[in-house]
């Protein structure tokens, strides 16, 4: 019975303050969206493999919560939102030319061993901007992610810009075959710059190639990085990368948000669907990315409607965690009120209880038990986070109480009612 009131490994339970601050961040963020006019939209929590399928460029199968439904078809728990996303589009958009901005609030879940210690159902709420591919959209996105962290309460943060088709266009130049390519990533986004050269020294490539592949560890820090990198090859798909780049940035700074960017050449996602920009938020107290992003202008496609987009993913639970370890994260005001009445007084009790909540105050109604002191009842107060009580025990004599100082006061029926 004990291992029944247990959650199994990577997954937890949110309740109480934790559970009302989370919904209160995420109505914050939620509104963002919308004043950029974002509109909603909701995708299942499962849906078939192939929707997932790594050829569509999300993560390996052996990370996904697989089952079978009566036919026999594969059906995984979403492992991303995005891919759902394109399928929609596709679906009741293919005819549409205009802008198409989609947002969303789900869980993802990943079910990845190496993940000890993290969670493996996360809450993400995303946005995504399809049939437009221009450095106005990149610069929207990314805007708008810094928008998100700013009104989530954060005051220090970084987002970080890299451009997967630069490292496409340099290993695709230095003949490296998919295996290559695999290793090659992972040693880069663990900045492992031995393991990098011990890949590129034997490879039969120019000097040039051989020490852009060398430095993608390092390419990263503020604009010079990218000037930097343009001297450093003269390979037209990492140089046409490296400008759409700069041009992105000149974009921020009419945002004003320059001063949160940093550029990161060897970034690297582990979503091969990405063509353009990616980008990922960094803030203190937590190692893990609270924001992601990127352009993918190809996964529409595989699903009918030939589209550029662009999207963004706001890792609630990472940002939460951060706000809490910098002391920033709002702790919701304690908004119910206990009305405890004794029997004599239910019919009233009943009655200020309607009037109090057409007013929109939250109301909790509760016949008293004469076997519990008025003391127990003060505690369980502030063990649930309510915020005061009305206490009736005789049909016009009522005592208003604040659970958090504890003052008390007489008031009538008709006072109250009055209010």
């Amino acid at each position: 019975m004990d291992k029944l009131l247990h959650t199994p490994e990577g997954v937890r339970d949110i309740y109480n303050s934790e559970c009302a601050a989370k919904r209160t961040l995420q109505r914050k963020l939620h509104k963002v969206l919308e004043t950029f006019g974002f509109r909603d939209i909701q995708t299942p929590t499962f849906e078939y493999f192939d929707i997932f399928c790594q050829e569509r460029g999300t993560i390996a199968s052996k990370d996904m919560y697989k089952f079978f439904d009566r036919e026999g078809n594969t059906l995984v728990l979403r492992p991303d939102i995005t891919p759902s996303i394109a399928r929609c589009a596709a679906k009741y958009y293919k005819d549409e030319s205009g802008p198409i901005r989609l947002c969303y609030i789900g869980n993802t879940f990943i079910n990845n061993s190496d993940y000890q210690g993290k969670l493996k159902e996360v809450t993400q709420l995303g946005a995504e901007l399809m049939n437009d591919d221009s450095i106005e959209a990149d610069a929207e996105m990314l805007a708008l992610t810094v928008e998100c962290l700013l009104k989530s309460g954060l005051t220090e943060f970084q987002l970080e810009i890299g451009y997967a088709d630069f490292f496409r266009a340099l290993v695709e130049e230095a003949g490296l075959v998919e295996e290559e390519v695999i290793k090659l990533k992972d040693l880069i986004q663990k900045k492992n710059m031995f393991g990098v050269e011990e890949i590129i020294r034997t490879k039969e490539i120019n000097d040039e190639l051989k020490d852009i592949l060398l430095k993608l560890p390092e390419l990263f820090g503020s604009l010079e990085i990218l000037t930097l990198a343009k001297k450093s090859t003269d390979n037209p798909r990492a140089l046409q990368a490296i400008k759409r780049l700069e041009q992105i940035y000149l974009l921020l700074t009419e945002y004003g948000y320059e001063k949160y960017i940093s550029f990161d050449l060897g970034m690297l996602s582990k979503y091969n669907y990405y063509t353009g920009i990616i980008f990922k938020a960094y803030t203190y107290q937590t190692g893990e990315a609270v924001a992601t992003g990127g352009r993918y202008d190809t996964l529409v496609g595989q699903f009918g409607k030939d589209t550029p987009a662009i999207g963004l993913a706001i890792v609630i639970d990472q940002l939460m965690l951060a706000l809490a370890r910098q002391k920033l994260l709002e702790k919701p005001k304690a908004q119910d009120t206990l009305i405890l009445y004794q029997l004599c007084c239910r019919k009233q009790a009943i009655a200020l209880a309607g009037h109090f909540r057409k007013e929109g105050m939250n109301i909790i109604l509760q016949k008293s038990n004469d076997e519990i002191p008025l003391e127990d009842y003060l505690s369980y107060l502030k063990r649930m986070e309510i915020g005061g009580m009305l206490y009736m025990k005789k049909d016009n004599e009522i005592q208003v109480i604040n659970a958090a100082t504890g003052s008390m006061q007489e008031v009538s029926m008709k006072e109250l009612m009055g209010r």
